[in-house]
């Protein structure tokens, strides 16, 4: 239900996790132990939150009925939450609120439960109301991404930089249901990502993928995804602002065009090259960047269009790896394959998992998985444990480091690009973690490429 999403956008805050609710609200929500109530009053409080307390209104509500609190010095109670690790005045507090529970004849066990529980949310806890906010926003959030895909991933890389995910992890979640993404070019990208109808974009036909349950499919009648030139690092709206006016009257039909109709400047021309953005031209990578170097030669009033084209040389074209690294380098993201695909006959000789087949493995067996480093987290509420979420070309495995193996390989935990983690399967449900015993990056490979994790520490 939707107040299912309330309570799990307040349960994973710092408030709810210091105050030890998160696992007992879980073991009532799964029906593996009992909501129980010492008597009607607190039923009636925390009744619709399973007996454990999550939200602010619910914390001065409990020192209202169970500790004899009056509404004003419950609203003290609530100012004094955030101030009570600086102020002292958290004893003080303890003894009246359970003084006050025993007098309402409330066991001590309960009481000392509660205070640990209210006291959590000097760590920051949320109003129910602000709970049902961004609850909304996951709502339409989701609906949003299930029925419009390919918009929903345009408008996150449009409103980059934000939250944990880089442009290169929404694209590959985009393809994974479906969105047909086509890469940055200088004749139909703008400066922001758009969506682009086409034959290629529709080609299951009717709205069958569109409204079929196969989450694969979710994208596949929609438009598809163009990224735009904001992807190409060095590039900013005024910088091709002008080649997007001169397109309206026409396709560039070679890189001297762009120049000529669209003001752009050698800096650029060469970005956009290194970033393959003249495909439609007929031109690779390499092709394009030596063009852009002819231009640089020649002088502008004597260029006609054609003169570089007549001295094109035959350059062969990049290697996958060698296309894959440079996209990341200029794009932050590649088209052609995910970096660690490069890699699986490697890792498949040392028995690497890929990311989705964790998903299949019991509780306790032994893992081995490889990825880049997308995201670190290091939350005060985890007692060191450091959170690493790694990606291959497959999926994401989340790994749980505790201090002790974070230390011991402190070099690669810190700062690799790419890691294998070994270490055995932790599941809870649909649930699925590594608890590392040893990291390792994978290799001089993967040494040119560029990609930078989001770290939380």
């Amino acid at each position: 239900s939707f107040y299912d999403l309330v309570i799990e956008v307040a349960i994973v805050r710092p408030g709810p996790i210091q105050g030890g609710m998160v696992h007992p609200y879980l073991r009532r929500r799964n029906g593996e132990e009992e909501a129980t109530y010492p008597n009607a009053e607190i039923a009636a409080v925390l009744r619709k939150t399973l007996g454990v307390p999550l939200f602010q209104e619910q914390a001065m509500r409990l020192a209202v009925v169970a500790a004899g609190f009056t509404p004003g010095e419950a609203d003290q109670l609530r100012r004094a939450m955030g101030a009570w690790r600086r102020s002292g005045k958290i004893e003080e507090l303890r003894k009246r609120l359970i003084d006050g529970m025993r007098v309402k004849g409330l066991s001590e066990a309960f009481a000392q439960r509660c205070f640990e529980q209210i006291s959590g949310f000097g760590e920051y806890g949320f109003p129910e109301s602000h709970a049902a906010s961004f609850s909304l926003l996951v709502y339409a959030s989701a609906w949003l991404k299930r029925y419009h895909p390919a918009a929903f991933a345009a408008a996150l890389i449009n409103s980059q930089p934000m939250g944990f995910y880089a442009p290169a992890q929404l694209v590959r979640d985009a393809r994974e249901h479906g969105v047909t993404v086509l890469a940055v070019d200088v004749n139909y990208s703008g400066y922001d990502c758009r969506l682009e109808e086409g034959t290629k974009a529709r080609r299951h036909g009717g709205t069958e993928g569109w409204r079929g349950g196969d989450p694969a499919r979710w994208g596949g009648d929609g438009p598809a995804l163009r990224l735009g030139m904001r992807l190409v690092k060095g590039i900013s709206r005024s910088k091709v602002a002008g080649i997007e006016a001169a397109r309206r009257s026409g396709s560039f039909a070679t890189v001297a065009d762009v120049v000529q109709r669209g003001g752009a400047s050698r800096a650029v021309l060469a970005r956009l090259a290194a970033a393959n953005a003249f495909r439609s031209m007929g031109l690779n990578r390499r092709e394009a960047v030596w063009q852009v170097v002819a231009v640089d030669d020649v002088p502008l009033p004597l260029l006609d269009g054609g003169g570089v084209d007549e001295q094109r040389p035959e350059l062969p074209p990049l290697s996958l790896e060698d296309e894959v690294v440079t996209d990341y380098d200029t794009v932050g993201l590649s088209l052609e394959a995910h970096p660690i695909s490069l890699l699986r006959e490697e890792l498949d000789k040392i028995e690497t998992s890929p990311a989705k087949q964790l998903k299949r493995m019991p509780h306790g067996a032994p893992a081995r998985v490889a990825g880049l480093v997308l995201v670190r987290q290091r939350p005060s509420t985890a007692s060191g444990i450091v959170f690493y979420t790694l990606e291959d070309e497959t999926g994401v495995a989340n790994l749980i480091v505790r201090p002790r193996v974070y230390e011991r390989c402190r070099r690669a935990a810190r700062g690799a690009t790419a890691l294998i983690a070994d270490g055995r399967i932790e599941r809870q449900g649909e649930v699925v973690h590594v608890q590392v015993s040893h990291l390792r990056t994978i290799g001089a490979s993967l040494s040119e490429l560029r990609v930078r994790s989001r770290n939380f520490h």
